[in-house]
């Protein structure tokens, strides 16, 4: 099978290699291209003889065109990688998207972010799936989701993940499915998908987007605690997340009415009834020009909050290189309590908008102590350094998550 990438990058091109995401696929690395002296992202396959026909489709349907809204494949692997010994690979080499998926962005905020980045991302992404479906011919994805959303630097949304991705014009016959087998994500699938006879199509799209909106402006996974077999069964009988949440919120907020009608009428038991990635793109514009002058706020209080779970992280890997520290040396619990360690005084979480923070930051902005975060570090009489400290404690390690996850 030919491809449409030109650039074939070689193992000796690439530097650094650590391991951000994994999954029944295979590995997805970080690496340092060496000439262009940035990062990008590697997507290898397990077993891979260097003629994976899988992986080559799947850079056929990232290479068809380009948009902003959708990741950029710098070109192919070729080569060895750390794990794979003295064999060749093939892989998809992207660009490295420095704050992660959605999904990541959902679990460290504990809820949504700020409204005017929710309409933000949502228009984003739509903006994905209308380019998408007007190439000639139209590209289905098949698996939209959280974790299939990538974010870069200023949380800008991009879609990434075409192992699922087909052609339209491969489905002009209905596709009778195998045992087991399933296009997509269980609670991100259409109800025709739970079809024996299953004919994916531009509307098919339009339903998990609906979804996808939903778990944009909660912040949560539908379904999440429901068993997959009753998931399976209700989808079909016309069962939807629910919208009560979101409708407590909209008395008062700009476009969460029209968001909820954008939902209803994307997931539509009937695909004939959805609208075109063309619609929901013109709505979710106006639904992002209503918020768009308070975007660069919502972006900046985010990525405050990021930075500030990923420094009490940090200072979590530290107060746990010390206590190692001691137990090796002296083979005991340390006993010695260090008071001097200047950690500063814990960051101030700024509250805006509709949007709440997870628990540690409300207790740390209403002054309540909050265990993760104490100056206290035990240990023994071991000195560790500031300066040891300070390394660990301002290093910054973005890893994305660009794995598939399977319900």
């Amino acid at each position: 099978m030919a491809f449409t990438c030109t650039a074939e990058i070689k193992d000796s091109a690439l530097d650094g290699w650590e391991v951000i995401g994994s999954g029944g696929f295979g590995q997805i690395y970080k690496a340092r291209h060496r000439q262009w002296c940035c990062d990008v992202a590697i997507k290898l396959l397990h077993y891979d003889d260097g003629n994976s026909s899988a992986l080559l489709r799947e850079i056929n349907m990232m290479c068809t065109g380009s948009s902003p809204f959708v990741i950029h494949v710098h070109g192919v692997f070729k080569g060895r990688s750390p794990s794979s010994g003295s064999s060749t690979q093939l892989g998809l080499v992207m660009e490295f998207m420095e704050r992660g998926s959605l999904a990541s962005l959902q679990q460290t905020l504990g809820g949504p972010p700020p409204l005017p980045l929710v309409f933000r991302l949502v228009h984003q992404v739509a903006l994905g799936i209308n380019y998408l479906h007007s190439l000639k011919p139209a590209v289905l994805h098949l698996d939209l989701k959280p974790n299939n959303v990538l974010l870069d630097s200023s949380l800008n949304a991009k879609l990434t993940d075409f192992g699922l991705a087909k052609f339209s014009q491969s489905f002009s016959r209905v596709y009778k499915k195998e045992n087991n087998e399933e296009w997509g994500t269980l609670s991100y699938m259409p109800p025709e998908a739970f079809e024996i006879s299953y004919s994916p199509k531009r509307a098919s799209d339009i339903y998990s987007f609906g979804i996808l909106l939903w778990s944009i402006v909660t912040g949560k996974q539908p379904y999440a605690n429901v068993i997959s077999s009753i998931v399976r069964f209700r989808i079909p009988q016309g069962d939807r997340p629910s919208l009560d949440e979101i409708r407590q919120k909209a008395a008062g907020r700009a476009g969460l009415a029209t968001v909820i009608e954008l939902m209803q009428k994307c997931w539509d038991t009937k695909p004939s009834s959805r609208p075109t990635s063309l619609m929901c793109t013109k709505v979710t514009e106006e639904l992002f020009k209503m918020h768009k002058h308070c975007i660069n706020d919502a972006v900046h209080l985010v990525l405050k909050e990021l930075d500030k779970c990923e420094e009490e992280r940090l200072t979590g890997q530290v107060q746990g290189l010390s206590l190692t520290q001691s137990a090796t040396v002296s083979g005991v619990e340390g006993k010695t309590v260090w008071d001097d360690v200047p950690t500063g005084p814990p960051p101030i979480q700024e509250m805006a908008g509709v949007w709440t923070p997870k628990e540690t930051s409300r207790s740390r902005v209403e002054g309540k102590e909050v265990k993760a975060t104490t100056n206290r570090y035990t240990s023994s009489p071991v000195v560790v350094s500031v300066f040891q400290i300070s390394v660990f404690f301002f290093r910054r390690v973005s890893k994305p998550s660009y794995e598939r996850v399977s319900d």
